[in-house]
């Protein structure tokens, strides 16, 4: 299954009735939700979340998810990402988050962290084998201080592929979100020592106005020093 990701198409603008009562801040949230197409495909398609279209603008590009992949979804919830993965043919998926996640048929998810002590065998077992391809779509909660927050999700993404390390196959893929901000110029170069192909991409289901980008690395090839 391909779904194209829905183009911003224009439209009259949804006014919000009856907000005066929520701050301008939650006014601004709602309005940009009820305002966001990929907000409205997702709901049309039955997609989790608008995060789903950004996995499959990157699978378009970059052919991430192999028929009968085994996947690993870090920071799963709600389930967007795992939902891609299984429809364009992975054979099994591994999701893990601290959040409650609602199944979905092919999946296993487990509420808990990821960094837990045996969780990179655990995930292996369940997937019957090593990772062909581990996603993380996570970020931490954002302060508003540009600094700041760009160094909080760079330090969840180098765990991440600490992680990534541990359970790819040869040959495997890594994903991770990370925000525009120097920093991730050193994971970068990191991550050139440890796969063949390294690039970084910021798919149009990402809001013009967000920080964020993705880094995709192909071709593992041995887990980094410690």
């Amino acid at each position: 299954m391909t779904v194209p990701a829905p183009p911003p198409a224009r439209r009259e603008a949804v006014r919000l009735k009856n907000a005066r009562k929520l701050a301008p801040s939650s006014q601004r949230w709602l309005a940009r939700q009820l305002n966001d197409p990929y907000v409205q495909a997702a709901k049309t398609q039955g997609f989790r979340s608008r995060a789903a279209y950004k996995l499959m603008e990157l699978d378009d590009k970059y052919h991430l998810i192999s028929k009968g992949a085994r996947v690993v979804d870090l920071g799963a919830a709600p389930g967007g990402w795992s939902q891609i993965a299984l429809a364009r043919g992975a054979a099994a998926v591994a999701g893990i988050d601290l959040l409650p996640i609602i199944p979905i048929p092919g999946a296993t998810f487990i509420e808990g962290d990821f960094l837990d002590e045996g969780m990179d065998a655990r995930i292996k077992t369940l997937l019957g084998g090593p990772a062909d391809l581990v996603l993380s779509d996570m970020a931490p909660n954002t302060t508003g201080h540009v600094a700041t927050d760009h160094i909080r999700i760079m330090a969840l993404a180098e765990l991440a592929l600490a992680f990534a390390c541990d359970v790819l196959t040869p040959g495997g893929a890594f994903v991770a979100k990370l925000f525009q901000g120097g920093a991730e110029r050193g994971m970068l170069a990191t991550l050139k020592t440890h796969f063949r192909s390294v690039r970084h991409a910021k798919p149009p289901a990402s809001r013009k106005d967000s920080k964020e980008m993705y880094v995709v690395a192909t071709g593992f090839r041995h887990r980094p020093d410690p």
